[in-house]
């Protein structure tokens, strides 16, 4: 598991200190100079936090969701999965953020090819020209977590070969040390970044970067996503050939097709059908959410190749989505009241989908909602667009200070995201359309009475097993209680007020009663003259009313005081 260490001084951090260094001159650069100044950052950094440049003038015509973006592009491979992560989190950051982050390009340089054999020894015990017939040394694509090789097995199968860049976790880990430092400290300093809760970000960052740089998992997503098509003739998934793959190496059958982004960029072969495909892309990502409740959550045009024969194939299952039957249900009842126009069955609907902090001001959601509906949805079929309907209730949502569930954003992002491919391939293509058979088959499979009977059979059974369980629980009971071992815990809630406030009672008149005393006595003392004398005043008699004025003036003065618990 990565682990997220802290930071005390960074001065004596010798391992962080050139790291934390590049981090505070790429922010100073992008323009973020008042913030750090405002983190305290001095009383970390031994050697002074003045000895880092300032601020490029010439960023500051930029946004400030642009300045970040830019930024994250600069630190790296760990800060871009950053970025690329919380732009599928509406929960944890603004939607103008989301909106930059969800440009930023994770491009960075490969790395050598010795390095890649000593992964591959380490991994599979030997070096790549005994585990392939051949192996091309040059990579075809590099990313941030790993890049990518041609090779052919021994069977002689054209495959792909996913090698994980050397000591990313660690590389990964000090990024971590240091984000989770910063944000601690923004957290701490930074009264309007505290509100979007820096450090949630980062532990939710660390759980997420977790699953991408374990390649096992992203072989099981395959394998799983492989099975849920598999008599679906129109949709493949590269084999993963789990003999060749570990945790750091992920060999895979190589997709010999057309990138989806030149067919629509007109560049396409003859025998393509771009009808055909936008058709089948569609359909198979509206099976994925609706059917499956799996889906493909970065279905972007460099995922998604043609092969052959139309047919559709995935790629990069490195983030998945999911949804629940429960959810995708919801989910099919709030699009068939969209479109039905039925504005306050879709507020209902929508609820069931967000958190908030606060109780929403239903008038104004509604008139929001009935905006969308009035907008879109009295249009003929061929203009009703469902990425511009999704787009406006996110923002809605967001105005109306109401939080998407992540994965539920990330199945909306997916929708968005294929029609937007579709309609570059098909103009036409009615979206609509394809989407009200898979709302109809999934609210009939949840009206279904055998399924509705295979949901009832755990809770009955359940049920039964408590009511077996029953003579022997009271079986126990009476032997406890014939045995004199029976207790019975009896806690009252509320009571600790009413404690409180009698504590505060008894002590007070405690004080009045010590009070009444004092001023009795010292008045009876004086009375009687009693010796020593100042001014012929009893000396005992003037302490005893000193004592008693103090006691006077702390009643007065506190009268709430007492004890607490």
């Amino acid at each position: 598991m990565l682990t997220i260490r802290k930071i005390a001084k960074i001065g004596s951090a010798y391992r962080n200190f050139k790291r934390y260094e590049q981090i505070l001159q790429v922010l100073f650069k992008f323009g973020f100079g008042d913030m750090i100044s405002t983190m305290k950052l001095e009383n970390y950094f031994e050697f002074g936090i003045n000895l880092f440049s300032r601020k490029d003038t010439k960023f500051e015509t930029r946004s400030r969701p642009e300045r970040v973006r830019m930024a994250l592009e600069e630190l790296g491979p760990a800060f871009i999965k950053l970025g690329q992560i919380l732009s599928t989190r509406p929960d944890l950051i603004p939607l103008d953020y989301i909106q930059e982050l969800n440009k930023l390009q994770d491009s960075v340089p490969s790395f050598p090819y010795e390095e890649v054999e000593a992964i591959i020894v380490a991994e599979l015990g030997q070096k790549p020209d005994k585990l392939f017939k051949s192996f091309e040394r040059e990579p075809v694509a590099a990313a941030s977590i790993g890049q990518v090789h041609r090779a052919v097995t021994l069977d002689d199968e054209d495959v792909v070969v996913k090698v994980q860049r050397p000591g990313i976790r660690e590389i990964i880990e000090t990024d971590l040390e240091i984000m989770n430092h910063l944000a601690v400290l923004m957290e701490n300093n930074v009264e309007e970044i505290a509100l979007q809760r820096p450090t949630a970000i980062v532990e939710e960052f660390a759980r997420s970067i977790e699953k991408e740089i374990d390649y096992t998992i992203e072989a099981s997503s395959a394998r799983r996503f492989a099975m849920n098509f598999d008599s679906n003739p129109d949709v493949c998934v590269p084999r993963i050939f789990s003999k060749l793959s570990t945790g750091k190496v992920l060999t895979l059958e190589f997709a010999d097709g057309v990138k989806i982004s030149e067919l629509s960029s007109g560049t396409s072969p003859e025998q393509y059908d771009l009808k055909l495909i936008a058709a089948r892309g569609t359909d198979a990502v509206l099976e994925q959410i609706f059917i499956h409740g799996f889906f493909h959550a970065d279905p972007h045009p460099g995922n998604i190749f043609i092969m052959p024969g139309n047919r559709i194939c995935f790629l990069d299952f490195g983030m998945m989505g999911r949804v629940s039957s429960m959810e995708r249900h919801d989910f099919a009842r709030l699009l068939n009241n969209i479109l039905k126009a039925e504005d306050r069955r879709v507020i209902q609907s929508v609820l069931k989908f967000v958190y908030y902090e606060k109780e929403p001001n239903y008038d104004s959601l509604q008139r929001d909602i009935c905006d969308i509906i009035d907008q879109n949805i009295y249009r003929p079929m061929r203009e009703i667009q469902l990425s511009r309907i999704l787009e406006q209730l996110m923002k809605t949502l967001t105005a109306n200070s109401l939080r998407l569930k992540p994965n539920l954003y990330i199945m909306l992002k997916a929708l968005i995201t294929i029609e937007t491919i579709a309609h570059d391939l098909d103009p036409e293509l009615e979206i609509v359309a394809h989407l009200k058979p898979f709302v109809r088959k999934l609210r009939m499979m949840n009206l279904n009475p055998m399924r509705m009977m295979a949901k009832m059979i755990d809770p009955i059974e359940d049920m039964f097993h408590a009511i077996g369980d029953i003579p022997t629980s009271i079986q126990n009971i009476l032997e406890k209680t014939k045995q004199g071992n029976l207790k019975i815990e009896f806690e009252h809630m509320g009571l600790e007020p009413l404690l409180r406030t009698m504590e505060r009672v008894s002590d007070h008149v405690a004080y009045s009663i010590v009070l009444a005393s004092l001023i009795i006595g010292s008045s009876l003392i004086v009375l009687s003259k009693i010796p020593p004398h100042y001014n012929n005043i009893p000396v005992i008699g003037i302490v005893g009313f000193v004592i008693s004025g103090f006691i006077g003036f702390r009643l007065l003065l506190f009268p709430r005081h007492g004890k607490k618990k």
